[in-house]
């Protein structure tokens, strides 16, 4: 697991996984999105417009009205603003898949427009946004997808398919790990998935 310094906890699907449900109870603050307050309520801080947050928990409710941006990025915002950039995603997908695809797409817009250093777990594996060259760790059998955010050059050494400058993302899924690393080679930025078992 990465080191972070705050979990944000989206109002998706609770963690059931036990991987990110050590990184919720381990977290040392936790900030939850608008109605994920109910699911854990030991959030420290609960962000949105409030409208599915419960009065009891309205002393640590910091309410944001605007609508151009979602819960998700309104407390990535937060975190930014106290300095924290190494943010862990929980709760970000599961119910809605239209919310899944635009929180999972969101992950790259923190990195690239705010130098998140952001890992998002779900309760099958992680997504990690990445540029350039890059060495990733690994076991034999895990499966890899790499979804293309643009690059024109894009190859891979130590995964089982040899990677490329895809232009949609199902090219870049379905990939699997040889060994104890993978490097990716590209000129500009890439999601990379990994899961928690081999297949």
């Amino acid at each position: 697991m990465k080191e972070f310094e705050v979990v944000i906890l989206a109002n998706g699907t609770f963690p059931t996984h036990p991987i990110p449900l050590k990184v919720l109870y381990k977290a040392e603050r936790v900030v939850a999105c608008d109605g994920a307050i109910k699911t854990f309520p030991s959030a420290d801080v609960v962000i949105g417009d409030g409208d599915s947050v419960p009065k009891m928990y309205h002393d640590r409710l910091i309410q944001v009205d605007e609508q151009d941006d979602n819960d998700l990025t309104k407390a990535t915002r937060y975190c930014l603003q106290q300095g924290w950039r190494k943010i862990t995603y929980l709760g970000c997908t599961g119910k809605r898949e239209d919310h899944t695809i635009g929180n999972i797409s969101l992950l790259m817009r923190y990195f690239r427009k705010y130098q998140v250093e952001g890992v998002m777990y779900t309760d099958h594996g992680f997504f990690v946004p990445a540029k350039g060259d890059m060495t990733f760790e690994t076991f034999p059998g895990q499966q890899v997808s790499i979804f293309n955010f643009g690059c024109t050059e894009l190859s891979s050494k130590g995964l089982k398919w040899q990677c490329y400058p895809t232009t949609e993302w199902w090219q870049g899924t379905l990939n699997e790990a040889l060994g104890t690393f993978f490097t990716i080679h590209a000129d500009g930025f890439y999601l990379v998935f990994r899961t928690y078992l081999p297949k």
